[in-house]
C-alpha cells in the first residue's frame, strides 16, 4: 500500500528524443515527461573494477503512483543527477510502479 506521507522525494522522468543536428549527426536529447512525488525505498553504492578502472555504481529504488508508458529507455532525474531506469515493477492493478535506477560514475 502506498501512503501519500511517504512520497517525500521529487523526481523528474525524462524521455529520449532523437534528432539530427545541422551537420547531419544524430543526437539524443531528453524531454521532460512528468515530475512526480516518490518514495525512496533503497539506496546502495557499490564499487566495480572495469576495463577503464574502478567505478562506483549507485542504485536507488523509487516507488511512484502509476504512470502510463514508463519505459526502460526513460531516465530519472533525482537531486540534479540522471539515473538510468533498469527495472520497472508494477504494483497492484495500476496502483503504482517501483523503479530501480542506476547511476554509474567513472
Amino acid at each position: 500500500m502506498m501512503r501519500s506521507g511517504k512520497l517525500i522525494e521529487t523526481i523528474r522522468i525524462e524521455t529520449p528524443q532523437d534528432s539530427v543536428n545541422d551537420y547531419g549527426t544524430p543526437t539524443t536529447g531528453w524531454t521532460p515527461r512528468a515530475t512526480v512525488r516518490a518514495e525512496r525505498i533503497d539506496q546502495t553504492t557499490e564499487e566495480y573494477m572495469r576495463s577503464h578502472g574502478a567505478s562506483d555504481e549507485e542504485a536507488v529504488s523509487f516507488r511512484i503512483r502509476h504512470l502510463d508508458s514508463v519505459a526502460n529507455a526513460d531516465r530519472v532525474i533525482w537531486k540534479g543527477q540522471p539515473f538510468e531506469i533498469r527495472q520497472i515493477t508494477p504494483i497492484g492493478r495500476r496502483k503504482g510502479l517501483e523503479l530501480r535506477c542506476v547511476r554509474v560514475t567513472p
